[in-house]
């Protein structure tokens, strides 16, 4: 009855928040000490994960120089933020991917704005100068255009490959435990009659499971600089969209739009900002499903990150009182 039971129970993938938040409070319960500090030559170091990202989500290089501004001017970067203290109430706990994704997001706001207009803008104005660039004069402009549609591309085949992974997945262990000698045979030859009728059902239908697992890897989607197809952004410029203010590099557009002007109490709302994606602009909206498919996490905890590091950003000038009415966009 326990072996039955224990198949029947878990039939689907735990939620990411359920997971971390049991993490928490199973250190704190067990009374651990603080973590090995997390620097700049950690793996979970926002600027070392934002760049395993953007390569992932097939970005220009020159994007890291940005995250890691980003990430410096907010302080998320700092020892003491990262590092896990258990049962310390007082600090906010670090989900790292996600932080290290919501920097992204913030950055590509930054440069493209993400409003479904400015970002078509410069995309077209990327295009008109490569068409002009002549040979040796450095690599392409990025085009958000064509990076838009090489990725959507790209998302739809491989939500689709895991949407009938998950469909096909089997609840069950590979090597069960059992409680009795006299059904092991039993049990083990029906599950070997299962596996024969899987196989053969799969020979018919085309899709045959391979025999052997693939080599694990971080990395779920890649993409080379060799192709000649010309769907790998990794070394396109982003001169198109800045220029140099005082020895620095900025973005040519000033503005930006804030996901929430006023952050949630999370102890009320259990969530410091709320996500509907009718609410936002099909850009960003896209951006969020993509960086929600690599963590396999939903899109709402990626926007939350986003507007707790908009609010870091912009700490002074949301908080300085006005002399006179202004805008939300900053």
């Amino acid at each position: 009855k326990m072996h039955n039971t224990l198949n029947s129970v878990f039939q689907s993938w735990p939620v990411y928040e359920e997971v971390y938040n049991k993490m928490v409070e199973l250190a704190a319960f067990l009374d651990l000490p603080r973590f090995p500090d997390i620097t700049n030559n950690c793996f979970l170091h926002p600027n070392v994960l934002c760049m395993k990202y953007l390569m992932e989500a097939n970005l220009p290089d020159e994007l890291h120089n940005w995250t890691c501004r980003v990430v410096k001017k907010t302080s998320v970067g700092e020892v003491d933020f990262l590092t896990l203290m258990p049962g310390n109430k007082s600090t906010r706990k670090v989900k790292y991917d996600v932080l290290a994704a919501a920097v992204i997001v913030v950055v590509l706001k930054l440069l493209f704005l993400l409003d479904d207009h400015y970002e078509w803008l410069l995309s077209d104005f990327s295009a008109e100068r490569n068409k002009n660039n002549k040979e040796g004069e450095g690599g392409p402009y990025f085009e958000f255009k064509k990076w838009y549609e090489v990725i959507k591309c790209t998302l739809d085949v491989e939500q689709k490959k895991l949407d009938e992974e998950k469909a096909k997945f089997l609840w069950r262990c590979e090597k069960p435990l059992f409680y009795s000698i006299k059904k092991k045979s039993k049990l083990l030859r029906r599950r070997q009659m299962v596996e024969n009728l899987q196989n053969q059902f799969g020979k018919l239908s085309g899709s045959v499971r391979p025999d052997e697992r693939p080599n694990p890897s971080s990395f779920q989607l890649s993409w080379s600089e060799e192709n000649t197809d010309g769907s790998c952004f990794h070394g396109h410029s982003l001169k198109g969209i800045l220029q140099e203010r005082r020895g620095l590099f900025a973005a040519i557009n000033p503005d930006y739009w804030l996901c929430t002007v006023k952050l949630c109490n999370e102890k009320l709302c259990h969530r410091l900002a709320h996500y509907r994606g009718v609410d936002f602009p099909q850009s960003y909206h896209f951006v969020l499903r993509l960086f929600s498919f690599l963590l396999r996490i939903q899109p709402s905890s990626i926007h939350e990150e986003v507007c707790v590091i908009e609010h870091k950003l912009f700490n002074k000038k949301l908080y300085r009182k006005p002399k006179y009415k202004t805008r939300l966009r900053k």
